[in-house]
């Protein structure tokens, strides 16, 4: 059996804003709220994924190192390229581009940031990262490091919903999932998130990335 961790990286500095493929230093805060879920899973990890963006894969460098395992830098689980939206807050992309983040927002199919990437393009990269991750890693414990997109495209794909559906997953700083694959038995996703503190600010940061 596959035993995979999936951690979204801890909030980081500058606000709120669309992130997407641009690099934005971790918090004190949000290190240390990675660090937790660490702490809690380090012994039973076998090998750490990271996405390459720093906020992730530095975290997920040291940890490795310090507990003498590999990490494995892999491109498809970056977060999505928001396009011409990379680095803007809500209101200055809505004063951009009217109208058009509201219905991202609540299904975001079939639409493609200015110059972005579509979700159904994440999708797919998403999908083929954890059909290897399937063959490669069959019966270890990994640890996966990435961020909201991603992840819950990830969570969504596993769960065989659409992509409308993403957007009623929780997806605060530092959330922890953990998923169980079996050929034979399937998919189980457990929901458990360590950082309690960060659930009542999951609607309002569900985009920051």
């Amino acid at each position: 059996m596959l035993v995979a961790d999936l951690l979204r990286h801890g909030e980081l500095e500058g606000g709120v804003k669309y992130r997407g493929h641009v690099e934005e230093k971790l918090t004190f805060q949000g290190r240390e709220q990675m660090n937790h879920v660490w702490e809690a899973i380090k012994a039973q990890v076998d090998v750490i994924v990271s996405s390459p963006l720093s906020r992730c894969a530095m975290p997920a460098q040291e940890w490795a190192k310090s507990a003498s395992i590999p990490c494995v830098i892999d491109a498809r689980m970056a977060e999505i390229d928001y396009g011409d939206w990379e680095g803007l807050s809500h209101d200055e992309i809505e004063q951009a581009f009217p109208n058009m983040l509201a219905q991202w927002r609540k299904d975001p199919t079939g639409m493609r940031p200015p110059h972005g990437e579509s979700p159904e393009e994440l999708r797919q990269r998403v999908a083929e990262f954890w059909c290897d991750m399937t063959k490669k890693y069959q019966h270890q414990h990994i640890l996966i490091v990435a961020h909201s997109g991603s992840l819950r495209m990830l969570i969504a794909y596993l769960n065989a919903q659409p992509i409308a559906y993403t957007r009623a997953i929780e997806m605060p700083y530092a959330c922890w999932r953990r998923v169980e694959y079996d050929e034979q038995a399937g998919v189980k996703i457990f929901k458990e998130p360590l950082n309690k503190s960060d659930m009542a600010a999951t609607l309002a940061l569900r985009d920051e990335m």
